[in-house]
């Protein structure tokens, strides 16, 4: 009798091995890589901060999230000269950036470029995949 049974279960188990298996096999080729949540810099960032490094002394740039802004949430630009245990470092060209582990969250696979207006110059995440909505300035945006 387990002999029969075991007959008759074994089409539907390697039936089910085999969706199961297609299963993963799709959720790993969506599964974000790498190379997708780390930060870019555009080549106007790149050549501003070679610029800012000659007479800053190896300063790297720190992107950092806060609260506030129109938005809820805040990009902030600082120069720094110290990493911390838990920051991550994103380095382009000879041309440091610098993020904190909790901001991170908030700017993986973000693009960072420089950007020279009429009425500013600034560091500006330009893209940002976490981010649903912002204001025109896009010194703030709303997470997801």
């Amino acid at each position: 009798m387990s002999r029969s049974l075991l007959h008759r279960l074994t089409p539907f188990i390697s039936a089910r091995i085999r969706y199961n298996q297609r299963l993963l096999t799709s959720a790993l080729d969506k599964a974000p890589s790498g190379a997708q949540d780390a930060l870019h810099m555009t080549d106007d960032c790149i050549r501003r901060m070679k610029e800012l490094q000659a007479s800053t002394e190896d300063k790297m740039l720190r992107l950092s999230v806060e609260t506030g802004g129109c938005s809820g949430f805040q990009y902030v630009f600082l120069f720094d000269d110290k990493t911390n245990p838990d920051d991550r470092v994103f380095e382009k060209d000879g041309v440091k950036l610098v993020v904190d582990k909790i901001s991170y969250d908030f700017v993986k696979g973000a693009t960072v470029d420089y950007v020279e207006e009429l009425i500013r110059s600034a560091f500006l995440v330009t893209s940002n995949p976490s981010a649903v909505g912002g204001c025109s300035c896009k010194s703030s945006f709303m997470v997801k």
